[in-house]
C-alpha cells in the first residue's frame, strides 16, 4: 500500500502556496508534493521557509508533461489540482495558452490519476463559469455560462473531470471559488496591482465605470473551505466556496486607498474589459449546511492584505520590475 502522499499542482501559485502552507501547518505528519511550471506568476518565494521541511517535496514541472505527471502519480495517493493559466487579460491576448493548461494539462493529469487509482482528486475551479450574474446567486445545479477564454477553459477541465468520473469512477470533488485575495498574489490581480501601484506613487486602473461587482474571500478562508471538501466532500459533488463581502470595484478601489492613505485623484479611468462580466455571485448554502464557515471579516482581512504588501516590498518589487 503506498504512503498517504498529496500532489498539489499549481502550488507555487497564489492559492496554491498559501493551501500549501495551511495544509503543512495543520497535517504536519502528511506528505505533499507540490508540482509547479514556475511560469511568470509560478513563484518558489512563495513557499519560502519550507524547504527543510521534511513532509514537503518540490517538482518543477508541466502538468501537460505526461511521462512526469505518471511518475509522480505512481508516488501519491491524492491530488488537489490548483494549476492554472488564470487571468482574463491574458486569456484574451492568448487564448491558446490556456486552453493548453487549463484544458490539455488537466486531462493529462486525469488520465494518470486513473491509471494510478487515486483515492482522491479535487479539482479548483471558479465562479466565472457561471458568467456574469445580474441577480441573485449562482447555484452548483446552475448551467455553466462561461464568457471569456479564461472561464470557458475552466468550463471544459470541468466537465472532462465529470467524464472521467462517470466513465472510469474517478473520486473526483470540484469547488468552484470566489473571488479570492491574500498575501502572495501576483500583482497583475486587482487588490494586490492597486495596493503596490499605490505604493510607487502610481494611478491605479478602474476598468469602465467601475460598478462591475464582485464578491470577495479571503485566503485563508479559501483554504480551509479546500480543505473541509477535500475530507468531507462526496464524490462527484460540486462545492461553491462564497464570498463575504460583496461590492463594486469602485468602491473597493476607496477602501484600498484610505488603507494606502492615498485620495481618488489616484484613480485612473480605462477603457473597460472586453466581455467584462458585470457581477459574479456565488451561492455557499451548501458547504455551509455541512459544517463550514467563514472566519475572517472582509475588511479586517483586507486591511491585513495590504499591510502584508507593505511589509513586503522585496517580494512583489521584483515581480512588478520584471513585467513588460
Amino acid at each position: 500500500m503506498k504512503e498517504e502522499v498529496v500532489l498539489i499542482t499549481g502550488g507555487a501559485g497564489f492559492i496554491g502556496s498559501n493551501f500549501v502552507r495551511y495544509f503543512l501547518q495543520k497535517y504536519n505528519h502528511r506528505r505533499v508534493i507540490v508540482l509547479d511550471k514556475l511560469t511568470y506568476c509560478g513563484n518558489l518565494d512563495n513557499l519560502k521557509g519550507l524547504e527543510n521541511n521534511a513532509f514537503y517535496e518540490f517538482v518543477e514541472g508541466d502538468i501537460g508533461d505526461e511521462e512526469l505527471v505518471l511518475s509522480l502519480m505512481k508516488k501519491v495517493t491524492s491530488v488537489i489540482h490548483f494549476a492554472a493559466e488564470s487571468h482574463v487579460d491574458n486569456s484574451i491576448k492568448d487564448p491558446f495558452v490556456f486552453t493548453k493548461t487549463n484544458v490539455l494539462g488537466t486531462h493529462v493529469l486525469l488520465e494518470a490519476a486513473r491509471k494510478c487509482d487515486i483515492t482522491r482528486f479535487l479539482h479548483m475551479s471558479t465562479d466565472e463559469v457561471y458568467g456574469s450574474v445580474l441577480d441573485g446567486s449562482s447555484k452548483e445545479t446552475d448551467p455553466l455560462n462561461p464568457s471569456s477564454p479564461y472561464s470557458a477553459s475552466k468550463a471544459a477541465a470541468e466537465l472532462i473531470a465529470r467524464g472521467f468520473m462517470t466513465t472510469f469512477n474517478l473520486p473526483i470533488v470540484i469547488v468552484r471559488c470566489s473571488n479570492a485575495f491574500g498575501p502572495y498574489q501576483y500583482p497583475e490581480k486587482v487588490i494586490p496591482l492597486f495596493v503596490t501601484n499605490l505604493l510607487e506613487n502610481k494611478k491605479v486602473p478602474l476598468y469602465g465605470d467601475g460598478q462591475h461587482v464582485r464578491s470577495w474571500v479571503f485566503t485563508e478562508d479559501v483554504c480551509s473551505a479546500i480543505d473541509f471538501v477535500f475530507h468531507h466532500g462526496s464524490v462527484g459533488e460540486v462545492y461553491n466556496i462564497p464570498g463575504i463581502y460583496e461590492v463594486q470595484n469602485v468602491e473597493l478601489t476607496k477602501k484600498i486607498l484610505g488603507l494606502v492613505g492615498k485620495d481618488e485623484s489616484s484613480i485612473q479611468y480605462v477603457e473597460d474589459r472586453l466581455a467584462h462580466d458585470r457581477r459574479y455571485a456565488v451561492d455557499g448554502t451548501k458547504l455551509i449546511r455541512m459544517g463550514w464557515k467563514h472566519a475572517y471579516d472582509f475588511d479586517a482581512a483586507l486591511k491585513q492584505t495590504v499591510q502584508w504588501y507593505v511589509d513586503n516590498e522585496w517580494w512583489w518589487m521584483k515581480l512588478k520590475s520584471g513585467q513588460s
